[in-house]
């Protein structure tokens, strides 16, 4: 829609002390619905995709022409769209990465018979690719192999790579280290390590962080017809996406070298989006940045019309806890590579301030990965550097699971909004015992800490990280408020949290993010009124409908 229209359409949502003749009917009128708005209302107008009233329904009857589609609510609960700020929805739903799936609960041994069964899925010429194994489970001391050994036990020439859940680690095998050109001897490459195991000092078969990205990329790249199955796992996941009431998706990563632009943009020609969604280019930490600058120069795009908005990048700054790649100010306790004691950047300071400049120069901000209290403070370093020079841009930490107090009070000087993932019940009871070999017991219990940030003023958003949690925000939005005082104060803050806040992040606050005239109709329809609900009872709400500029992309009857 052109500015033109739409300044009309804002003009016409005002008359309504006028006659009925001056007034434009709406494409659909939203009746008998509570509105979660900024003034008391029951009824919705909506023409071109675009909100053209919002209020009473005796008014709102004048909205009401021969052509109008009528939606009664019957009581329901109508909401903004959801905005999943960081939610990996290329990959989540997808089987182009390969269908060899392991166990999250199995030691080493235990995950024999199902590296078994996908051996017999392998085809003679092709990487086989895996996922989620947990990396400790399969690094005991008790293991009599390494994990390099029992993976080329039972694929002695086919070239494996396993995912760990988190996506932090992988686990291969010798035919994969040799087609990737690794040895024992070998550099590693900017944000990633190569482990070895401790008597022999060859490699155990896993890579952490970056390096097992780097080999990642390889396998998927090999594959035959992969195109076809990343846009049928695109579409998987957009359904997903829809069915959870979300209308903007803040993606997870673009691995732009592995060709995931081209799908989303066949998508996009297709008429196959089913949500708006804001592509996150990932900046390789190992390559030059010309290249890397010139292609995304290439591809920015921040078109309100279209679905695909490109105008911020992905970028790491450290890994994660488990693996001890986090980067944090107090050295770890416990640590799987010992010359690590702070863990890894992924981006080296410095690099980040560089990028940061670099991108604002092309129109980008960026959606930064910073798990531990030294990579937030790093980060934070960055933007302000950038903040320095002029930049203006939309800047992200997401996960921020360690903060220091004098950092939390950067974030709104500096406009910089916190990305939460809360949608896991150890979050909820505050059980991070599994932080606490590796950094004790006191810090384990400082982490996930929504509410010292959100007291401050800051933009605080609420994300899926999905499938890393549960795609639907009202397990998130229930969780926050279940954490008491490590979460946030209220329900309206929570909704926010997965709305208009995660708009504001986005750059998209002035298209979409609250029920406002002018803005695109983008609506969620919940069973039950979540404002009136005990937070344990929030995530049991039904979603009824989804609504994207004005067009219906789930319906529960259907």
């Amino acid at each position: 829609m052109n500015t033109i229209s739409l300044s009309i359409m804002l003009s016409l949502s005002m008359l309504g002390s006028q006659s009925v003749a001056a007034i434009e009917y709406a494409d659909t009128l939203i009746t008998d619905a509570v509105v979660y708005a900024d003034q008391p209302a029951n009824t919705i107008a909506i023409k071109q995709g675009v909100i053209t009233y919002v209020g009473n329904d005796h008014t709102g009857q004048k909205y009401l022409g021969a052509d109008t589609e009528v939606l009664d609510m019957q009581g329901a609960m109508v909401l903004p769209g959801f905005i999943d700020n960081h939610n990996h929805v290329f990959e989540a739903a997808s089987e182009a990465g390969g269908n060899c799936e392991v166990s999250p609960d199995a030691n080493l041994e235990g995950q024999i018979p199902y590296l078994e069964d996908c051996a017999a899925q392998a085809t003679e010429g092709q990487w086989l690719i895996g996922y989620g194994f947990t990396l400790e489970l399969i690094l005991s001391e008790n293991n009599k192999q390494t994990p390099l050994e029992v993976l080329d036990d039972i694929f002695p020439e086919h070239p494996v790579i396993i995912m760990e859940q988190t996506s932090h680690s992988m686990w291969v095998n010798s035919a994969a280290l040799e087609l990737a050109g690794i040895t024992v001897r070998s550099e590693e490459p900017q944000g990633g390590k190569y482990l070895k195991d401790p008597l022999t000092g060859g490699l155990n078969g896993i890579l952490l962080d970056n390096a097992g990205d780097i080999v990642m990329e390889q396998a998927w790249n090999s594959l035959n017809n992969i195109f076809q199955q990343s846009y049928q796992g695109l579409q998987n996941g957009l359904a997903e996406a829809a069915a959870n009431g979300i209308t903007t998706i803040g993606d997870g990563r673009l691995y732009w070298k592995r060709g995931w632009f081209d799908v989303w943009k066949a998508a996009e020609n297709n008429g196959d989006l089913t949500s708006r969604v804001s592509l996150r280019p990932w900046i390789y930490p190992q390559d030059e940045p010309e290249a890397q600058l010139e292609f995304l120069k290439k591809i920015q795009s921040r078109n309100p019309e279209n679905l695909l908005i490109i105008d911020q990048v992905k970028m790491y700054s450290d890994g994660i806890l488990i693996n001890g790649t986090a980067k944090v100010v107090a050295p770890y306790r416990y640590k799987l590579v010992e010359n690590l004691p702070f863990g890894l950047n992924y981006i080296p300071p410095e690099d980040m301030q560089f990028w940061l400049t670099k991108l604002d120069k092309i129109n980008y901000g960026a959606h930064i990965h910073a798990i531990g209290d030294g990579a937030v403070r790093e980060s934070l370093n960055a933007i302000e550097y950038a903040r320095e020079q002029g930049s203006e841009r939309d800047y992200t930490l997401t996960h921020v699971e360690m903060i220091q107090n004098v950092d939390i009070q950067r974030f709104k000087p500096l406009k910089v909004t916190a990305d939460f993932q809360v949608g896991s019940d150890y979050i909820v009871a505050q059980d991070h015992s599994w932080a606490e070999p590796f950094i004790g017991q006191k810090r384990a219990h400082s982490l996930m800490r929504l509410r010292p940030v959100f007291d401050t003023g800051a933009n605080l958003t609420l994300s899926s990280d999905w499938n890393v949690n549960d795609i639907n925000p009202l397990v998130g939005i229930a969780n926050s408020l279940r954490m008491a005082k490590t979460g946030l104060p209220d329900i309206s803050s929570a909704i926010d949290a997965y709305t208009i806040n995660p708009a504001i992040s986005l750059g998209l606050d002035d298209i979409t993010g609250s029920i406002t005239v002018g803005k695109s109709a983008d609506l969620v329809v919940l069973d039950e009124d979540i404002t009136e609900l005990p937070a344990n009872k929030i995530a049991d709400t039904e979603i009824l409908m989804t609504i994207l500029q004005g067009e219906v992309v789930f319906d529960a009857e259907e």
